[in-house]
């Protein structure tokens, strides 16, 4: 069924993505994929923002940021689920489209925040901007409550 299943992580919002992985390994278990999660971190290498940041400072961020990924991973998948990690800089929507691209995802688990119509169209999503420019599946879960 997939080979490559790819769940973007925001480490930044605690049990926000679980729910993603969780169905990510499931349906990892079910096709003996493998499952890669992602965190995107802000492109720091900006010219307008790298002025503000000394050097080494997203270098730090970027071995920081991959050691709670490990963390993370090691918590919500299973020791029988091959997986990897990768944490990319840049914008999140596009970055998640481009290592899908790259690394031969056959889907995309994500999950969606809880937003208001209005919401939706001024700020957009993540999510949405995903499935809108995807040229893999892309399964999204609802929020609950």
């Amino acid at each position: 069924m997939y080979n490559n299943i790819l769940v973007p992580v925001d480490l930044n919002e605690k049990g926000f993505c679980d729910k993603a992985v969780a169905q990510a390994v499931w349906l990892a278990k079910q096709s003996a994929s493998q499952v890669h999660l992602l965190t995107v971190v802000p492109g720091i290498h900006l010219s307008m923002v790298a002025s503000y940041f000394p050097k080494e400072a997203a270098h730090k961020m970027k071995v920081e940021t991959s050691e709670r990924l490990q963390s993370f991973a090691k918590q919500h998948i299973d020791d029988d689920i091959a997986y990897h990690t990768y944490v990319a800089e840049g914008r999140p929507y596009t970055t998640i489209i481009d290592y899908a691209e790259q690394h031969g995802i056959d889907l995309i688990v994500m999950p969606s925040h809880k937003r208001s119509t209005l919401n939706r169209v001024v700020l957009g999503s993540v999510a949405s901007k995903v499935v809108e420019h995807s040229p893999v599946h892309v399964l999204v879960l609802k929020p609950t409550a």
